[in-house]
């Protein structure tokens, strides 16, 4: 598989990673751990070198499993975790926000143990915390980068003014944000700013929480433990309205002899060299699929008539419920 650079930071991975979320939380309940392991280290025979976690997923046991799985490949792959939210040290419920820069360096010692390694590849802030400057939040990253225990200091779904106040401080490698042709928002200001300050994008949901695959219709019913069940923009009606785009994408994957997800994968590796997205899954067909899309080649035609057709379908529904909607872009 190709490597990308995510921007100026020299941080290299493979043009497409493995978001490990899905295989312990959000969607359903939690893969058998063999199963998970085995998942994992398949995508690194795949030419994977990049994989995403966080201390919430689980809460911790994602981040245990990505650990495990990836010992016998250390130095080889980078992984991203996160800090960001306060859990409940007994039941690990989420309380909040939690940025302080004690917290974070609490966070990074405990992802650092659980990942089984020395040096977290990209370490992000999960969500702004607007109780704690930003600056003060990249100083402790700082801080733990000067300590030898973060190699490279990232954020998640934030404004363009925040990401300008932590590059000023600490230079941000990566923000993590959803981009996808069914979530276009970050082209408006996000992806400019990224060129400018040469900051790298991983976009999550790069396949529209699964919607962008073709196998989700009106009808379709998830397990109760799923959160697609709170996604206004997963509402039958939206699904239903929705399905315009999903046309597009398959009429185009029919034409070139790919998948759906194949063209919306190859669709963001067209937007710009430094975008890396990440696809979760929980099954070995599925990534074989998303690994394939890094071979799939979309002419200036092919993203014309994509532009086109896509423009004249307005996405129906939000992509998330008002309380989270509200952590998103500060």
């Amino acid at each position: 598989m190709q490597k990308r650079k995510l921007g100026n930071s020299g941080l290299e991975v493979s043009a497409i990673g493995l978001g490990c979320m899905g295989l312990s939380f959000g969607y359903g309940p939690a893969v058998e751990k063999q199963e998970g392991i085995a998942l994992i280290r398949s995508a690194v025979e795949h030419g994977v070198t990049f994989f995403d976690t966080a201390e919430v997923y689980g809460p911790y046991t994602n981040e245990e499993l990505v650990g495990e799985a990836l010992v016998p490949f250390g130095g080889q792959v980078a992984i991203a975790t996160k800090f960001g939210f306060k859990l409940d040290p007994r039941t690990g419920q989420q309380l909040g926000l939690d940025s302080r820069p004690e917290h974070i360096k609490e966070v990074a010692d405990a992802s650092l143990k659980r990942l089984k390694i020395d040096a977290i590849d990209l370490f992000y802030q999960h969500r702004v915390d607007p109780e704690v400057p930003i600056e003060d939040v990249a100083g402790a990253v700082k801080d733990l980068i000067r300590a030898g225990k973060v190699k490279h200091f990232g954020l998640s779904e934030a404004g363009v003014q925040t990401i300008r106040r932590a590059h000023a401080v600490q230079p941000v490698a990566a923000l993590q944000s959803e981009y996808s042709l069914w979530w276009r928002e970050p082209e408006q200001e996000v992806l400019p700013t990224l060129e400018q300050l040469g900051i790298g994008l991983v976009p999550f949901s790069p396949l529209g929480k699964g919607f962008l695959t073709g196998a989700i219709s009106e009808t379709t019913t998830f397990d109760k433990h799923d959160f697609r069940n709170i996604v206004p923009r997963f509402s039958p009606e939206a699904r239903k309205a929705n399905q315009a785009i999903v046309d597009v994408v398959r009429d185009l994957a029919a034409e070139k002899g790919v998948t759906p997800a194949q063209i919306a994968l190859a669709w963001l590796l067209a937007r710009k060299p430094w975008i890396v997205p990440i696809p979760g899954t929980t099954k070995l067909h599925r990534l074989e699929e998303n690994v394939g899309a890094a071979a799939v080649t979309l002419t200036p035609d092919d993203l014309g008539n994509i532009e086109r057709a896509v423009s004249k379908v307005p996405v129906q529904g939000a992509r998330y419920p008002e309380h989270l909607q509200k952590l998103v872009g500060r």
